[in-house]
């Protein structure tokens, strides 16, 4: 079975503590990158589904990465966030 999306770190330990076999692949930032913004998709998709607070953290944690890669600190996002809000 192929799955060919982003995962969590700890991911391929549960799978392989169960039994099954996985191979992962670390992506170069540009191509983690858009992955990541797919996994945006998902997880506000999942939210919307749901209306679990847990899927918010998801999304907060999809997005903390996004902004790493992309050279933005939490501290800038939130200065362009409060901007909007004025």
């Amino acid at each position: 079975m192929k799955y060919g999306k982003a995962i969590r770190d700890s991911i391929p330990e549960i799978i392989r503590e169960s039994g099954a076999n996985c191979t992962v692949e670390i992506l170069p930032n540009d191509a983690f990158l858009l992955e990541m913004e797919k996994k945006l998709g998902e997880e506000v998709d999942e939210y919307l589904q749901s209306k679990s607070p847990e899927e918010l953290a998801d999304l907060l944690e999809v997005i903390h990465r996004i902004i790493e890669l992309r050279g933005i600190t939490m501290e800038e996002l939130e200065i362009m966030r409060l901007d909007k809000s004025e």
